[in-house]
């Protein structure tokens, strides 16, 4: 009988999880002092670039309440956190942008013009005087944001030992709950203090730049120019490369037209799920709990360290469960403290309820900047995560829309009313309108997740260059060595080369047929020509 599972929740033998986990050490330290030092500076700067672009898209969420009393729209606060949809909304179309000239030009200039750009509409933020200067600014705003995440990921991973990737992606991932703890840290210390908002989009900017002239100082990504360096030798250069591109591209779409839209109804549950757990969060602490805006913070706080936590752990025990196993684990536990989420009065139960339920919600998360990257189409790591990230993040951004609507349907008795007050006797039920939605989303990310793909220990260095003939046809599998797929599915790998059998099956093409030999893989075959994958 077919499993539609595709495995995952085959028990393996000791032998498949001695290969499935790529040779990864169980102490964490090991996996850390694998990287080489170039390799750390590497992930440093894609984790950086992440982390500060969550500060500069936080620091609207934070001063929402003062821009709106600077624009004078009273205690009506749905026109600004207009900015925050518009945002998101023209994140893809920057994911899109970025994300092809990553995949053409190289990993370091597309990064580094990017996070000039944010540093930009970031410092113009701080500096406009109406609110349709403001639109403007953060629409242009989303498109920056928009192609760092794939960027990021690319820059941090791809370079990475593949025993290390699984703890790093999660640490990887967490720098966003990070540019939030250190926005809100200073909205707490300094903004609270001197109303001066403008401060947060102005250090923001300046983090920004200092981001852009740490990934100036390292090099183009050795893999990356790898590449292209050895085609250039072969005299596999020339010709139109745009043109090639774009042919690529167009291939690429045709054959992994499927993978393409499983990424996208992936990123939209989990897109769903961050936002389902964060967005009404104040809210409910304020008027459903009775928290003062300082205790609502610190709650939040309180729950991105669970995130971080979490993200920390899930990505770690990803490299030796699985990517998929991982996340339906945490996504489940997300499930369980939904409960002690929203039903204590006191603020430790509160903050101790977002603690865990973070635990499992950005565990989950941590999984999904290498799950991505080895699920991506080889030569597209920074167009394929980035979009699917970010066309995921669109069909999510009506998640406050939601929310809203169910609670003017499904109300609460207010705790502030008092009669003759000018409380109401009523207010929205938030609370309950959010676990509804955040249950509702953990069971469709089970679903999707269980019956996904999974490549882990794919192997980036084989990958061909996005203008390669053939490489739009190349699929992730392709790269993997006896991952926990490839033991579970039969599949002719030894953990390092392809068997002679896979290739009789035409699945890498006869360009590749020097990888189907037990003897270690030198740079060049007997031709002189690149051992990199083609199709």
């Amino acid at each position: 009988m077919r499993d539609f599972t595709n495995g995952l929740f085959h028990i393996p033998t000791k032998e498949e999880r001695k290969i499935a986990r790529a040779g990864a050490p169980l102490n964490p330290i090991k996996l850390a002092a694998m990287l080489t030092p170039l390799q750390g500076a590497f992930f440093f700067s894609g984790w950086l670039a992440w982390t500060v672009d969550a500060w500069d898209f936080f620091a609207v969420s934070l001063s929402t309440v003062r821009l709106t009393e600077y624009f004078g729209f009273g205690e009506n606060t749905h026109k600004v956190t207009t900015a925050i949809t518009l945002t998101l909304l023209f994140r893809s179309l920057g994911a899109v942008v970025f994300g092809i000239l990553s995949d053409r030009y190289g990993r370091k200039w597309p990064l580094v013009i990017n996070l000039i750009i944010v540093a930009a509409l970031s410092l113009g933020t701080g500096y406009v005087r109406t609110f349709n200067e403001f639109l403007a600014v953060r629409s242009l705003f989303g498109i920056g944001m928009g192609g760092i995440w794939g960027m990021a990921t690319a820059t941090a991973l791809e370079n990475m030992p593949t025993p290390a990737r699984g703890l790093f992606s999660g640490i990887l991932q967490q720098g966003y709950a990070v540019g939030y703890l250190l926005a809100a840290s200073v909205n707490i210390s300094y903004v609270n203090r001197t109303g001066n908002f403008r401060m947060l989009f102005f250090i923001g900017a300046g983090v920004s730049l200092f981001a852009a002239g740490i990934r100036m100082l390292l090099p183009e990504s050795p893999l990356f120019q790898r590449t292209v360096t050895e085609r250039r030798e072969n005299g596999e250069a020339g010709g139109n490369k745009a043109k090639a591109f774009m042919t690529e591209l167009k291939q690429m779409l045709r054959t992994n037209w499927r993978r393409c839209v499983y990424g996208v109804l992936l990123m939209t549950g989990f897109n769903f799920l961050s936002h389902a757990s964060q967005d009404a969060y104040p809210t409910i602490m304020q008027k459903s709990k009775g928290l003062s805006s300082y205790k609502s913070t610190e709650a939040t706080i309180v729950g991105n360290c669970g995130a971080i936590f979490g993200g920390l752990i899930a990505g770690y025990i990803s490299q030796y469960l699985g990517r998929r196993l991982t996340i339906v684990m945490f996504v489940a536990l997300a499930g369980l403290m939904i409960p002690a989420w929203i039903l204590p009065d006191s603020f430790g139960g509160l903050a101790a309820g977002a603690f865990f339920l973070q635990v499992g919600v950005q565990g989950a998360w941590g999984v999904v900047p290498i799950m991505l990257s080895e699920i991506s189409p080889p030569a597209f790591r920074a167009t394929f995560p980035g979009v699917a990230y970010q066309l995921g993040n669109m069909a999510s951004s009506a998640s406050a829309q939601i929310e809203t609507t169910g609670g003017d349907n499904l109300r609460q008795p207010n705790p502030k009313f008092v009669p003759g007050g000018k409380e109401p006797e009523t207010i929205p039920d938030l609370a309950k309108v959010s676990a509804i939605l955040l249950g509702v989303v953990a069971v469709y990310l089970l679903v999707v997740v269980s019956f996904g793909p999974e490549n882990r220990g794919a192997e980036f260095e084989k990958a061909p260059l996005a203008t390669d003939p053939g490489a739009g046809a190349v699929d992730g599998k392709d790269l993997v060595g006896l991952s926990a797929c490839g033991a579970r599915n039969g599949s002719g790998y030894d953990g390092d080369h392809i068997y002679e059998k896979d290739l009789e099956k035409g699945g890498l093409g006869a360009d590749s047929a020097h990888l189907g030999t037990s003897t270690p893989p030198s740079d060049k075959d007997s031709e002189g020509h690149s051992t990199h994958l083609k199709a």
